[in-house]
């Protein structure tokens, strides 16, 4: 018989409680039960349903909604982003037990595609539809809702955080990676899906053309590099995927009505990945 997602879930906190903190009062997690865990000061976190925890002392608004983060997990399904993966797969921990932690894991797909069986993986997001579609990989991680600026994770707790498409906060990051341990970061730069900017920006030309320059300039200023490179690439599309490559990301949400239409009306033939990879060490 197939084991419950909040079965699963409650073995990861049971055998790993000491890889999390409370994130209300910063104290160590003394107890768990079932299907809770308890820090110090009594603070209590119930797992749902789905085998996942509830972290946020309030919720945060998020336009992440199921549809979009399902459309990009059949895009990611389909290799959109393989290139991309090959590239990190090498900075990933070799050893048994490392612990590699996905900051604003989304929908799951990035790290159920780079984490290794012998891995500790926890992937958290502030979207609640994201984390419980990444319960679809219970098997290879555990998944909570959590902010990256009060991460519930102990200090020096993390052998590898994956920052892929997502925001940074780099103090909370320096203190819950270890001392050699590693951010992989992934930034998108200027030509990433270009061919999405061309049409939901058909009548807004000025967004066609971005920069992410001072995303790049924070992450030097924070972390030594140690490897970086420009990956890009371009994907042909299928008639099938014109509907996933619309509506997998959040540049629609900046279209007027007549872009959504014109880019309905006018299919794409590819896609360009344009992205920076960085490998970084706190200094």
């Amino acid at each position: 018989m197939l084991q419950k997602k909040i079965d699963m879930g409650y073995e990861f906190i049971a055998e790993h409680r000491m890889l999390f903190r409370c994130p209300k009062c910063h104290e160590a997690i003394t107890e768990t039960r079932p299907y809770s865990m308890i820090c110090a000061n009594g603070h209590q976190y119930d797992l749902s349903k789905k085998g996942t925890l509830y972290f946020l002392s309030h919720q945060i608004a998020t336009e992440y909604n199921k549809e979009m983060l399902l459309h990009r997990r059949q895009m990611i399904a389909d290799g959109l982003y393989g290139p991309l993966f090959d590239r990190l797969a090498p900075y990933m921990p070799a050893g048994a037990g490392a612990v590699c932690i996905d900051m604003g894991c989304g929908e799951g797909s990035f790290l159920k595609k780079l984490v290794r069986p012998d891995h500790i993986a926890v992937g958290f997001d502030i979207s609640k539809d994201g984390i419980f579609l990444a319960t679809d990989f219970s098997e290879q991680a555990f998944w909570c809702v959590a902010d990256i600026t009060n991460m519930p994770f102990q200090d020096a707790s993390a052998d590898v955080l994956l920052n892929i498409f997502s925001p940074s906060h780099y103090s909370e990051m320096a203190r819950v990676l270890k001392p050699d341990g590693v951010v992989l970061k992934v930034i998108p730069e200027r030509y990433y899906l270009k061919e999405l900017r061309e049409r939901f920006y058909v009548d807004q030309t000025e967004k066609q053309d971005y920069s992410n320059d001072k995303v790049y300039e924070k992450f030097q200023d924070a972390l030594t590099v140690v490897a970086e490179e420009r990956l890009t690439y371009t994907y042909p599309l299928t008639s099938e995927q014109q509907t996933h490559a619309l509506l997998m990301s959040p540049i629609q949400w900046g279209a007027t009505a007549d872009a959504l239409t014109y880019a309905a009306a006018h299919p794409m033939t590819e896609l360009t990945v344009d992205v920076r990879v960085l490998v970084g060490k706190f200094k």
